[in-house]
């Protein structure tokens, strides 16, 4: 039997678990996915890999400290942060299918970021993944920020053409945006929105990462205006994709890991 995991603090209410578990059963894999609260993530991957246990997520505080301890892709180096370690390999190597669960979420919903105008909401780690997808598909990037110095870092790491300020110049670029993200926490615990409703227009496509609730406001106050919407569990679900293709090899069973996913939000 194969062992996969998740290393995280905290990680009691992850539904990584029954995401990959429904995806071992659907394709007749012999393998358990479980989940870790160590105390740093060096000693976490060493342990694993002694364990042998196959491959691990790695969600926060983790994904960036995990860098020093893999072999990073060449994206996951870009980008700065690790969230799937693929153990199979000596030394292991480090992905980060956070960006495919952007593009990926999106072309579910027919949505094209090359050649569009963008604006991602947050400098965070989930802003972060995105600015980074939405500009390596050819989208034009803007980073919209609370704090706008970590939104021009965020810029400048990017690359060239991707721009920045604060979240008091983002009602005068959704007029002209086609897609739009949401890479902030609110919505999650509050019904509230970091989105002026009266920018959001038809033509536009919203991705709001929040996945708790499934429908935020956002997503909302996005279709009575006409815009397309993506809700996050759709990036949840396709970077969990991602990493169980990573490691298998294999096509995941996209239909089954969805329905394990939504049956426990």
């Amino acid at each position: 039997m194969q062992v996969f995991g998740l290393i995280g603090d905290p990680v009691e209410h992850s539904l990584s678990p029954p995401m990959h578990e429904a995806a071992y059963d659907a394709l007749g894999v012999d393998a358990r996915y479980v989940t870790f609260e160590p105390t740093g993530a060096g000693a976490a991957v060493d342990a694993a890999a002694a364990l042998g246990i196959a491959g691990l997520n790695v969600t926060i505080p983790f994904k960036r400290d995990v860098l020093g301890h893999v072999d990073p892709t060449p994206l996951a180096e870009r980008v700065g942060a690790v969230n799937t370690v693929d153990l199979s390999t000596d030394p292991p190597r480090g992905h980060n299918t956070d960006l495919a669960g952007v593009t990926r979420a999106l072309a579910h919903h027919d949505v094209d970021p090359s050649g569009a105008d963008a604006v991602v909401v947050g400098a965070g780690g989930a802003g972060r993944a995105a600015a980074f997808a939405l500009a390596d598909a050819g989208a034009r990037v803007h980073v919209a920020n609370r704090t706008a110095a970590r939104a021009r870092d965020l810029a400048d790491a990017v690359g060239e053409g991707t721009t920045a300020g604060g979240l008091d110049g983002l009602a005068g670029r959704l007029p002209d945006a086609e897609l739009l993200v949401n890479a902030t926490s609110v919505g999650m615990d509050e019904d509230a929105t970091p989105v002026p409703a009266d920018g959001l227009h038809a033509g536009l496509a919203v991705l709001d990462a929040v996945y708790s609730p499934v429908e935020t406001r956002l997503l909302r106050d996005a279709a009575a205006a006409g815009a397309t919407t993506v809700d996050g569990a759709w990036m949840l679900l396709y970077q969990g994709v991602e990493a169980f293709e990573t490691w298998t090899g294999r096509e995941a069973p996209v239909a089954a890991m969805n329905r394990a996913l939504r049956s426990r939000l």
